[in-house]
């Protein structure tokens, strides 16, 4: 979650332009049989009693054999789909268990900033077509910029804007979605003006008099999206399409067979058009919704709200059992929180140490009311001292019963790292950006120091103090592509991990935070086919080329999904 080399201009230009133009080749060709037999393969099982084998016999969606091929042909009957790997390498498919697949998708959002513009006045030209080209007087929303680039503005960021539009309201959300620019009519329509105090775990940026400027961090900016996406049947109907046409190809293509939707706002009907998907029989993958926890909502009711929509039926691919909530915020707005002040005031308020959505008591609050109804939580923890008081929150409040995790984990005090083994909590990180990469790590070092700086997402910290290892993509914020994320996993030194251990992240350890560990996740007989091929084997080639590695086939319950 930082600034510096994001990827998503390109995911949302597709995403924006041309999303339907990115799903030709996700429809599979071949016939479909309720047997289906795969020989002289290379097959991975992350399955420790026996790693490899090279075929395996899938019966109405189930693993009834594991081994070789003589012995899997003897157990086929003469009905069975023979699938021949010629050589190549067969794995479980990948669990992907934090990612955006509905926001990533979308068509709400109308235009695209470039992130590597450093003059805000020169937006102006964009904005102005996306005015004309989407005429109206309701919210126009638009994405992609760098919040340095705003801050860099020499007047207040709100009255470019107003030049361009004083009567419609304008919100563009920033690459890393932690912030949002807008206009005057913006403001008005939020109800923010100089007296309005930072709402919880948000900043109002102000000027000199007190007065917004147009940036709305963290949680501020929520309160626009919020207002700006409220739920019609129009924009339910674009999230549909974005998700049929686009999400869920794109999530077969890169072998994604399991995923857990990081931020499920209800007031937004999101689970609502997840529901329909699977109503329909058009989900090609198990989808898990982490609804999010509101920090401005009435806890009472909000809690109400969430236990209404659990819902936990193993035998259907959708599932609403897990809770997302944020206890801090990201390092370059200077709100991930932490045990020590930062070293520049970036938004003009003062030195501090970082913000919280949710304090330690009312996130333990949570997980009290919460955890008995059946919801594991899924907590952003971006600074050391969130990470810190998330753990206390869950060592006070939770119980055997919980599977709970922290996702980003930017920053890890020494003192916590067996905390995960101890609590049970899985640690959850991404590394396919590479602004996790070492190579990175010094640009964090004006803000937050070079010690914290130079330690950035601890994989091999976490693994050697046993913790539970997934890792994940963050997408649209990173590549989908779970090799890259393989690739740059294996080749972080001095925070590097096994590709063993990073294949595992993406597989069984990923299932057990979905609580489908018993279906998926390896290749064993009695377990679901959820299968992928590869155009290579990953463990027989050079790691610095494990990103390019391509996925061939994609089987879910033993039917493909995707065809390369």
């Amino acid at each position: 979650m930082k600034i510096f080399t994001y990827i998503i201009q390109a995911c949302l230009a597709i995403v924006l332009f041309g999303a339907s133009a990115c799903k030709k080749d996700a429809q599979p060709q071949v016939q479909d049989a309720s047997e289906k037999l795969f020989i002289n393969g290379k097959i991975y099982t992350v399955n420790n009693a026996a790693l490899w084998a090279e075929a395996i016999l899938v019966k109405d969606g189930v693993i009834t054999y594991v081994g070789t091929t003589a012995q899997a042909k003897a157990q086929a009957s003469a009905n069975a789909q023979v699938i021949d790997l010629q050589g190549q390498m067969m794995m479980p498919g990948i669990h992907d268990v934090h990612m955006h697949p509905l926001e990533a998708s979308t068509n709400n959002f109308k235009f695209n900033l470039s992130n590597a513009e450093t003059n805000p006045e020169n937006y102006a030209a964009t904005v102005k077509q996306a005015i004309k080209d989407h005429p109206g007087t309701g919210w126009l929303l638009g994405a992609g910029h760098s919040l340095t680039t705003i801050l860099a503005a020499t007047r207040a960021p709100r009255l470019i804007l107003d030049e361009l539009s004083s009567t419609r309201p304008i919100g563009i959300m920033e690459q890393t979605s932690h912030s949002f620019w807008c206009n005057s009519k913006a403001l008005e329509v939020l109800g923010i003006s100089q007296l309005t105090p930072d709402p919880q775990g948000g900043i109002i940026v102000r000027e000199a008099n007190g007065a917004p400027n147009g940036l709305l961090i963290d949680n501020a900016g929520e309160l626009l999206a919020e207002a700006a996406l409220k739920a019609t049947n129009a924009k339910e109907a674009t999230d549909y399409q974005g998700l049929v046409e686009f999400a869920l190809p794109e999530m077969a293509k890169y072998g994604i067979t399991s995923a857990c939707e990081a931020r499920t706002f209800w007031k937004r009907n999101y689970h609502k058009v997840w529901q329909r998907i699977e109503a329909e029989g058009k989900l090609t993958a198990r989808v898990t919704l982490a609804l999010w926890a509101y920090p401005a909502e009435d806890d009472a009711s909000q809690i109400q709200t969430l236990k209404s929509l659990y819902t936990n039926d193993d035998t259907k691919l959708l599932r609403i059992n897990q809770i997302k909530l944020y206890m801090d915020g990201i390092i370059h707005n200077t709100t991930a929180a932490l045990h020590t002040n930062y070293q520049q005031d970036v938004l003009g308020n003062g030195i501090g140490n970082g913000l919280n959505y949710f304090t330690q008591t009312r996130l333990a609050s949570y997980i009290a009311q919460l955890e008995s109804t059946g919801f594991d939580f899924f907590i952003h923890s971006i600074g050391n001292r969130g990470t810190t008081e998330a753990l206390n929150a869950i060592e006070k409040s939770g119980t055997a019963q919980g599977r709970h995790r922290l996702t980003h984990l930017e920053m890890v005090q020494t003192s916590d790292l067996a905390r995960f083994n101890a609590l049970n909590v899985t640690a959850d990180c991404q590394v396919a950006g590479s602004f996790t990469h070492p190579d990175h790590w010094s640009e964090n070092a004006a803000l937050v120091g070079t010690a914290l700086a130079n330690d950035l997402v601890p994989l091999k910290n976490l693994v050697n103090a046993k913790a539970r290892l997934t890792l994940s993509s963050d997408w649209d914020v990173s590549t989908l592509n779970p090799f890259v994320g393989m690739q740059n996993a294996v080749t972080r030194s001095p925070q590097e991990i096994s590709l063993a251990e990073a294949v595992k992240a993406y597989t069984i350890n990923a299932a057990y935070t979905m609580r489908q560990e018993n279906k998926v996740g390896t290749i064993e007989i009695g377990k679901e086919a959820d299968l992928i091929v590869l155009d290579r084997d990953i463990f027989s080639i050079s790691p610095s080329t494990i990103g390019q590695t391509q996925v061939v086939q994609t089987y879910l319950r033993g039917k493909l999904v995707y065809q390369k």
